[in-house]
C-alpha cells in the first residue's frame, strides 16, 4: 500500500478531533506528577514501545522530574493462524530489568494483546514491578485478560483513532491531536 491508496487529508475530513495538543499536555503534566508521586525518587527504566509511544514518551519523560534511564522495545505479534500469540522482538530491553521498576510506555492500549506480552518478558527478566504507562485507553470489552493501566491519561470511544504517535495506515503519527474516524 502506498501513502495515495490512504491519503490522510480525506481522513481528516471524516474525521472528529477528540483531544488537542493543549488538552493531551496538561493530560501528560498530570501524569509526570502521579509518576512523580509513586517512584519516590527510584530511577526507573523508562521503557519506551516503538513507534506509536514515541511522540507521547519524549513528552511524558520531560514531565517527570525523577531521574530516569532509558530504552526501548519493538516488538510485534504474528495472529495469523500458524503463529498464534507469539511475540516476535525487533528490538528487545538492553537496560538490566532484574530487581528494578519499569515504566512501560506505550500511546495506546487496546486490545493489549502485545503490551502484556512485553510486560510479562520484563517481569520474566526479574523486573521488580512493571507499572503500565499509556496515553490513552479505548473503552471496549476485547481487553486481554490481566492487562490494564496503571498510569493512564484519556479514554477514546471504540473507533479508529489516529495523531499523536498513532497512525493512519502508517500516516499522521506526528498530528498533533488525536483523532477518531466517524
Amino acid at each position: 500500500m502506498t501513502a495515495d491508496t490512504f491519503p490522510l487529508a480525506a481522513a481528516l475530513v471524516e474525521a472528529d478531533l477528540l483531544f488537542d495538543r493543549p488538552a493531551l499536555e496538561s493530560v501528560i503534566a498530570d501524569l509526570g506528577r502521579r509518576i512523580d508521586a509513586v517512584l519516590e525518587g527510584e530511577r526507573a527504566v523508562f521503557l519506551t514501545v516503538m513507534n506509536g509511544a514515541l511522540i507521547f514518551a519524549g513528552q511524558l519523560a520531560l514531565a517527570i522530574r525523577t531521574d530516569l534511564e532509558f530504552d526501548y522495545v519493538h516488538a510485534t505479534r504474528y495472529r495469523g493462524a500458524t503463529s498464534g500469540s507469539e511475540l516476535v522482538w525487533l528490538r528487545e530491553p538492553a537496560a538490566e530489568l532484574a530487581g528494578r521498576t519499569v515504566l512501560l510506555v506505550d500511546d495506546i492500549l487496546d486490545e493489549g494483546h502485545t503490551l502484556k506480552a512485553v510486560r510479562d518478558d520484563c517481569l520474566r527478566r526479574g523486573a521488580r514491578r512493571v507499572f503500565i504507562v499509556s496515553l490513552c485507553t479505548k473503552r471496549h470489552d476485547r481487553v486481554a485478560e490481566g492487562i490494564a493501566s496503571d498510569f493512564n491519561g484519556v479514554e477514546l470511544p471504540d473507533r479508529y483513532v489516529f495523531g499523536f504517535g498513532m497512525d493512519y495506515h502508517e500516516q499522521g503519527r506526528n498530528l498533533p491531536g488525536i483523532y477518531a474516524l466517524r
